[in-house]
């Protein structure tokens, strides 16, 4: 190659890029730039990092979770199980010398205790007679006089009593200053008296007797309301496949039956005592359901001892070693 084509080609190769002065020089010279690798060529892994002066070294194995350092791997918390709710109970006590009335007005049932702790009942029954519906009539159960009552356990939570008579057998859960007897309960016929007499539905005070307590039945009828939701739910989630559709009936039933009981109670708009009451029976029954309640029956209460006879005052009174006190005037 001449000289002056020799310069030609170096200054014509010195006015070209970088990038393209190997393909057009001859003697296959190259720049100080490294070639970009094809796009398919993978590249070299970094080099890992040098520890630092001071800094633990790594022995390669891995990090458990958990361990100190560490971010722990927390397991999602399921969603909160419902507890069952206490329930309160009545005793017979709350119900003992007290005029307990159908429906706040009609009949008459008085609890008493009798001697050795049993205890008896007075029933009056209000109905309409058999030959002429329109009129009313009244019976008196075993002529007025006491009645024992037997003790029956707790089929459905509360204590349940029964009256065992001929005519007018009758059977009732206790609740707080009121009776419940199941709507299944014949009515009572005594064809002498040519009278018929219901007995079902909620025995308790008088509304005059209740209008003072609006407030209290009102709080009543929320902690009865909170207990019936809580435990159904618990209930609900414990029973079996073939178990669920009949607690879902059952509860379904629960506001109706509530509804046909308590729309006859007199003046319940204005204290909702029936309502309240029939669904503290409600709540009885599901904690019974659940064990919180035992339903063994009750035993009969132990017959009381006479109190021992006091010292008997005469004309010369046993000495008792101190100077007698002065009686008030």
């Amino acid at each position: 190659m001449t000289l002056p084509r020799l310069a030609l080609l170096t200054l014509l190769c010195a006015a070209l890029p970088a990038g393209a002065q190997a393909q057009f020089w001859p003697f296959g010279a190259r720049t100080n730039e490294p070639p970009v690798p094809p796009a398919s060529v993978p590249t070299a892994p970094a080099a890992p990092a040098q520890p630092q002066p001071g800094a633990p070294l790594s022995l390669g194995v891995p990090a458990q979770p958990g361990a100190p350092g560490q971010p722990s791997q927390a397991q999602p918390a399921g969603p909160p199980q419902p507890r069952p709710a206490a329930v309160r109970t009545a005793s017979e006590d709350e119900v003992v010398g007290r005029d307990l009335r159908r429906n706040g007005e009609a009949g008459r049932l008085r609890i008493e205790r009798a001697a050795r702790g049993a205890l008896t009942a007075r029933l009056t029954l209000d109905g309409t007679r058999i030959s002429k519906p329109g009129q009313a009539c009244q019976v008196k159960v075993a002529d007025g006089e006491p009645i024992p009552l037997s003790a029956q356990g707790r089929p459905e939570g509360s204590l349940r009593f029964a009256i065992e008579t001929p005519a007018c057998p009758m059977a009732f859960d206790v609740l707080e200053g009121a009776v419940l007897v199941p709507a299944a309960t014949a009515a009572c016929v005594v064809e002498a008296a040519d009278c018929r007499a219901e007995m079902h539905g909620l025995w308790g005070l008088e509304p005059a007797a209740l209008a003072p307590l609006a407030r209290a039945i009102e709080t009543a009828r929320g902690d009865a309301d909170r207990a019936v939701r809580e435990n159904y739910k618990v209930l609900s989630q414990r029973a079996g496949p073939g178990q669920v559709r009949a607690i879902v009936s059952e509860q379904a039933a629960f506001s109706s039956e509530r509804d046909v009981a308590c729309r006859d109670y007199a003046r319940e708009a204005n204290h909702g005592f029936c309502n309240a009451r029939f669904t503290a029976a409600r709540a009885a029954s599901l904690a019974g359901k659940l064990g919180l309640i035992s339903t063994a029956p009750t035993p009969a209460p132990a017959a009381r001892r006479p109190a021992a006879p006091g010292p008997q005052a005469g004309p010369n009174p046993p000495a008792t070693g101190t100077a007698p006190r002065a009686q008030p005037f």
